[in-house]
């Protein structure tokens, strides 16, 4: 098999600010894995809260495609990635993320099937996606929340943790007000201490709060149980479920876990997560970075395993590279195309079997140029 990489920026139409950080753009990193004249496609993104940026991403892969280079098949080496072992040892989880999926694009495409039915599922997945709105004025946050409503948006995602609680607490009264009929989900990312909380969450969920995500700063699960156990909310668990083993600590004590694929080391470990948490009261909820489609697709092939599909990542951007997993409706799904089906937004195009005119699997610095990695 041969990989290699090509590093873009990604854009945001408008700056994402959160509790802990504004950001405008990020890079991602496209890893290439080609096998018999069929290519198969993985994103890894920039992650200043992950300590990931293209740099090291690329070194990472570049181990990656050394390791991959002893199997004699894709279908051989996304055996391992299934049963939990790494793709490389030392990897970052979005590494691992990133290899799951361009195997699984490229054994689709080998087999002539989309993603979702390698993984066992008969149905092709559709999911109403939440849609994020960022630390804003509530003037700006109602504006947008009601021309999503318009679009489509079922599920409004609303950010919070300004230094005053009192403008989170106007922001998501402005956005109820807008949206009347919007499920509403409220993530603070950490920001609040235990006395914040539980002196907010009862005035969220008078104003129709379904969930809360991550409340607490991450680093005392137990706090975070115990909260679960008196809130007038569901509490959902993000920066303190990052793998199985904090899943393991976690089950049946907060009522639902955001599984991120770059932060749990791809679809497997995904599926594997699921398995744990199944029947013990604790549901999935599937969150995403902000990405390109190339990015968000593995995850939108388990959107219908989940309680809340938060896989807005893509329609963040003010160009997304990548086209194939809809959402701008405010429901994201998978297709019949093989693989990921997923397709290049301009460009050169892929044939239905994954074969190109052109070859691929080059490396791009920042300004575009390309080199092989083997």
């Amino acid at each position: 098999m041969r990989t290699g990489l090509r590093t873009v920026r990604l854009e945001l139409t408008e700056p994402l600010r959160i509790s802990r950080s504004t950001m405008s753009a990020r890079d991602a990193v496209w890893l290439s894995v080609e096998h018999e004249g069929v290519t198969g496609h993985g994103e890894a993104v920039s992650s200043v809260y992950y300590r990931l940026d293209a740099e090291s991403l690329g070194r990472h892969f570049t181990a990656v495609g050394a390791d991959l280079a002893r199997f004699p098949d894709p279908e051989t080496a996304l055996e391992v990635l299934r049963t939990g072992e790494s793709a490389s040892a030392g990897a970052p989880p979005a590494v691992t993320a990133a290899v799951d999926a361009a195997l699984l694009d490229l054994v689709g495409k080998r087999a002539g099937r989309p993603v979702h039915r390698l993984l066992g599922a008969e149905d092709t997945p559709v999911a109403a996606t939440a849609r994020t709105l960022g630390i804003t004025s509530p003037a700006h946050a109602a504006a947008q929340a009601r021309s999503l409503v318009a679009s489509g948006f079922e599920v409004l995602k609303v950010k919070a943790g300004a230094a005053d609680p009192e403008e989170d607490v106007e922001r998501v009264r402005a956005v109820r007000d807008a949206a009347p009929g919007a499920r509403l989900l409220l993530d603070p990312n950490g920001a609040w201490t235990t006395g914040q909380t539980e002196a907010l969450l009862p005035r969220f969920a008078a104003l129709g709060v379904e969930a809360v995500e991550q409340p607490l700063a991450p680093g005392d699960p137990e706090a975070l149980a115990a909260l679960a156990e008196r809130s007038p909310l569901p509490v959902v668990a993000d920066e303190d479920a990052v793998d199985l083993e904090d899943v393991r600590r976690l089950a049946g004590r907060v009522h639902g876990v955001n599984v991120k694929l770059a932060k749990c080391g791809g679809v497997h470990a995904a599926l594997r997560i699921a398995e744990l948490i199944d029947g013990s009261g604790t549901e999935l909820m599937l969150g995403c970075l902000t990405a390109s489609s190339l990015g968000l697709a593995p995850a939108v092939h388990l959107a219908d395993r989940a309680r809340w599909a938060d896989l807005d990542g893509h329609l963040l951007l003010a160009h997304d590279p990548w086209t194939g997993i809809g959402g701008e409706d405010g429901r994201v799904r998978t297709s019949d195309l093989p693989g990921l089906g997923v397709e290049p937004r301009e460009g050169r195009r892929a044939d239905p079997d994954g074969r190109r005119a052109d070859p691929e699997g080059r490396r791009a610095d920042p300004e575009g140029r390309r080199a092989d990695l083997a």
